[in-house]
């Protein structure tokens, strides 16, 4: 090459600036923006559908098309609202017709309505006003709408298993304390040491007395009114000797057997109580 030949420059790559949409990018994939769709992005035909099982029914999907326009529910735009209604209708017919064909049923009704509207309304025989055709749609439509807002209502409120779970509490042991049972072994026992003590306290003055179970019973009550717990030791009067001690007892068993008085023990070899079986007035 000669000295004095001019260089030759290099050909330059010229670098496409990125498409920006309002200097946002377009979309993101893994995390880093995309500022212009790929060139060889392939969409397959059935990418974008419209599912008509996302409406509960024909009346979902009017009650959709009325609502998303502020159509005024009783007055109804028939021809627009059938026309999108067949839209819809289309875009599934051509992969599930057996899903179609109830909504097809409305879209008849739909037609059926606005061809009784235009032709001339005919008047009754006592000269009414004929009914307008869209009235029974409007009423169904408003049924189905109240329903709706309804259901949502009661979707909304707690429910139990899925807002919140009951508090369950197992208790072992009953609030109210249980004494066990007396045995015939311990009331005997107890009443041998009353006759013990009452042995101690004899007098050798013979004398005869009638004693009344009836009228034992009574003072036993009366010693136990408006007490809580008393030992069994403390309703008998060991001073007046046996045949008082004796009449105390079968007046004592005669009030337990009528379920006038129970007989307790906190525990084994404790010491013996008696109440009152029922509440005073």
């Amino acid at each position: 090459m000669p000295a004095d030949a001019p260089p030759i420059a290099e050909p330059q790559t010229e670098v496409a600036p990125p498409l920006t949409v309002d200097q946002v990018a377009v979309a993101r994939l893994y995390g880093e923006p995309l500022f212009r769709l790929p060139q060889d992005l392939y969409i397959p035909p059935d990418a974008l559908e419209v599912f008509l099982e996302a409406f509960e029914g024909p009346l979902d999907l009017l009650l959709y098309l009325i609502r998303r326009q502020n159509f005024n529910i009783l007055d109804i735009p028939l021809a627009d609202v059938t026309r999108q209604y067949l839209g819809y209708i289309d875009q599934v017919r051509r992969n599930n017709l057996e899903l179609a064909g109830e909504y097809l049923l409305m879209a008849a009704m739909l037609i059926e309505i606005k061809s009784r509207m235009l032709l001339p309304p005919k008047r009754s025989d006592d000269g009414a006003e004929p009914e307008d055709p869209r009235a029974e749609l409007v009423r169904r439509l408003i049924e189905y709408e109240q329903i709706k807002l309804g259901a949502a209502k009661i979707d909304a409120l707690p429910l139990a298993g899925r807002d919140f779970l009951r508090a369950q509490v197992h208790i072992e042991q009953s609030l109210q304390p249980r004494f066990p049972d007396v045995s015939p072994v311990d009331l005997r026992e107890a009443w041998a040491d009353i006759l013990q003590r009452a042995r101690l306290n004899q007098h050798h003055t013979i004398s005869r007395e009638q004693l009344s179970v009836r009228e034992f019973m009574s003072i036993v009550l009366r010693k136990l009114q408006g007490r809580r717990f008393v030992e069994f030791h403390e309703l008998f009067d060991t001073s007046r000797g046996t045949p008082v001690l004796v009449v105390t007892f079968i007046a004592m068993l005669e009030l337990s057997r009528e379920r006038l008085l129970e007989v307790t023990q906190a525990e084994a070899f404790a010491p013996i109580y008696v109440r009152l079986a029922y509440a005073p007035s």
